[in-house]
């Protein structure tokens, strides 16, 4: 008989089974609800509350959007900088609510992970809280789910729920638009959200490029920062230029914006038409706007068709607004006024419900 063995035992019986044995770190999610208490109110609870001011509108109606931001979150787990993602949720998002004319009132978050970690989730809902700073919404709630097994511990994928509100009889949309009209096109500096999975085929797959080189030959800034950088949020600029518009009429028929585009997956070719109405199309022109540099570098570097690049990425305009030709400049001078400077890109004309861009 062994050494410490005792008479008629048998082999030890194993330990219980946790939850943290099998990969959920319960702690760890504690903790990260905690670093962010005061970025969400009311958090820890099952629901989260809004109260609803119907007495701003006649006959108010509900919008909903849901969105992540791709794989640009693939971009961010390579360079370990989550900081802005959050912002990307909120303006792809809001950005959409916005399009019917509706204002962001409060946003929700879903983020899924194979490991928590408590300080890289409350930088992203940091971000997100940014974001709804400037969208002029709130965060009311969330969720942080851990996936062991399912994810890797690295992998983070983040989700995101607006909910906006808008008069019935004031919402945006190709009701609205005629032959004539005229197309604003709203800068966006980069990619957005939108194109990333073609985007690091081409710039970190085929050109071995890394995200710490230059973004292109003389830049000062890197491709990760390019990369980055976070999703221009137009909701408050566009119901500026729709107040601004509204204000300045006579005449009080409403007849100012038209109908708004955000240019997402798909590009200007995909989502403008979703706008128009059926016998209408539009006509760009391609140089009326100023298409940032990234661009180029994509194309060059992937020897990308023309064709291609309009329907995956926004080409450098990142909302387009429909707007009455003889309220052009009204327009023009408001979006400046409201710090996003454009152009007139094109006219929507009487014919087959495409974009064409000369």
């Amino acid at each position: 008989m062994a050494e410490g063995e005792a008479r008629g035992s048998g082999p030890a019986a194993p330990a219980g089974a946790t939850y943290a044995g099998a990969g959920v770190d319960i702690a760890a999610g504690d903790l990260a609800v905690e670093k962010m208490m005061g970025l969400v109110p009311g958090i820890g609870g099952f629901g989260a509350q809004f109260p609803l001011d119907t007495t701003r509108f006649t006959n108010p109606v509900l919008v909903s959007s849901t969105d992540g931001v791709g794989t640009k979150l693939m971009v961010a787990q390579a360079s370990g900088r989550y900081g802005t993602v959050g912002i990307d949720l909120v303006a792809m998002c809001v950005d959409d609510l916005v399009c019917l004319g509706a204002e962001p009132l409060f946003m929700l978050d879903y983020i899924a992970t194979g490991k928590v970690d408590p300080d890289r989730i409350a930088t992203v809902v940091g971000g997100v809280q940014d974001g709804c700073r400037q969208a002029g919404c709130v965060l009311i709630g969330g969720e942080t789910a851990e996936h062991p097994g399912a994810m890797a511990p690295d992998d983070l994928d983040i989700a995101g729920f607006a909910v906006g509100a808008v008069d019935g009889t004031r919402m945006l949309g190709p009701a609205r638009v005629r032959a004539g009209d005229v197309i604003i096109g709203i800068p966006s500096p980069g990619l957005r959200s939108n194109g990333y999975t073609l985007a690091r085929h081409v710039l970190l797959e085929r050109a071995g490029r890394s995200l710490g080189d230059p973004a292109w030959e003389g830049a000062t800034h890197t491709l990760a920062d390019e990369l980055l950088a976070p999703s221009v949020i137009y909701t408050p600029g566009v119901l500026a230029v729709r107040a601004a518009l509204e204000g300045a009429e006579l005449d009080g028929s409403g007849d100012g914006l038209h109908a708004c585009a955000h240019i997402t997956g798909g590009g200007i070719v995909g989502n403008l038409p979703r706008i128009l109405p059926d016998g209408m199309g539009a006509e760009l022109a391609r140089g009326s706007w100023v298409e940032p540099p990234i661009f180029a570098e994509i194309q060059r570097l992937g020897s990308v068709e023309e064709a291609e690049m309009d329907r995956v990425f926004n080409r450098g305009v990142g909302m387009a607004l429909v707007v009455a030709a003889s309220r052009a400049d009204a327009a023009l001078e408001a979006a400046a006024h409201a710090g996003l400077p454009s152009t007139v890109i094109g006219t929507v004309v009487a014919g087959p419900h495409a974009v064409v861009i000369r």
